[in-house]
């Protein structure tokens, strides 16, 4: 019987292969993203890179797959430290959108770039594996949002 990790995992069918993979991937983003140098949460950290222009909150809250309540809280922070603002919507007076500040534009663009890092450094892939597995997740995403969000996220 092999040792050799990849060999016995090959034996097993693609879809299990895709699943353990992203289950592999997943948890060494999860414990390298505490590398980066900040003083955010992860909540705080995802929402600043989720932020990449002015958005309403419930918008970012189904980017970022969460209750509208958790949103709230985080954005209540990160506007106190002074990553982001409120500020009406110009095409609606009723909502308003999250939009960050200078400190919160410097914040978004390390983490963008350390992550990048970090994605890179755990997975393996170069710049064009990186951007076809993109394409794939971004299908998956799409799929699993169109076919119902998870139970625990519909709160």
């Amino acid at each position: 019987m092999p040792n050799d990790i990849s060999t016995r995992l090959g034996r097993l069918s693609p879809e299990i292969q895709a699943i353990m993979g992203v289950y592999a991937l997943y948890w060494k983003l999860e414990e390298t993203f505490d590398c980066i140098k900040t003083d955010l949460s992860h909540p705080e950290c995802h929402m600043l890179i989720k932020l990449d222009q002015p958005k309403r909150m419930g918008v970012l809250a189904a980017d970022m797959l969460s209750v509208p309540s958790t949103i709230t809280a985080t954005a209540d922070s990160l506007e106190k430290a002074g990553y982001l603002t409120r500020e009406r919507d110009p095409e609606d007076r009723r909502a308003w959108l999250l939009v960050l500040t200078g400190q919160g534009e410097e914040a978004r663009n390390m983490l963008v770039a350390e992550a990048g890092d970090l994605f890179h450094r755990a997975s393996g892939l170069n710049k064009e594996e990186t951007a076809e597995f993109a394409r794939l997740a971004c299908k998956i995403r799409d799929n699993v949002l169109k076919t119902g969000i998870p139970e625990g996220l519909k709160k």
